[in-house]
């Protein structure tokens, strides 16, 4: 992160975007595992919720939330690939 600031700048944004997009898609992947007890409707749903999270985030400014996200993100991504569903997506 930049120099110690509490809100972001563009470089910052710029440094997440591509931890951030490999993190959507993965958890948008791991929706679709079979592992998971969901049905057809429960996985569209689950991923309507997945995309509103990411989009909520996107406007986040603070350094220090934006970790704290990915870090929830990532997670939930070790969760799903578990075969559970994490409690905030339930």
């Amino acid at each position: 992160m930049a120099k110690g600031l509490i809100w972001a700048t563009a470089e910052d944004l710029a440094r997440n975007r591509g931890r951030v997009l490999s993190l959507y898609c993965q958890i948008l992947r791991s929706l679709n595992s079979t592992k998971l007890p969901m049905n057809f409707a429960a996985r569209l749903a689950k991923k309507a919720e997945a995309r509103a999270i990411f989009m909520l985030g996107a406007e986040e400014e603070s350094l220090h939330n934006i970790e704290d996200l990915v870090d929830s993100g990532v997670y939930a991504l070790s969760l799903l690939r578990e075969g559970e569903i994490p409690k905030y997506i339930q």
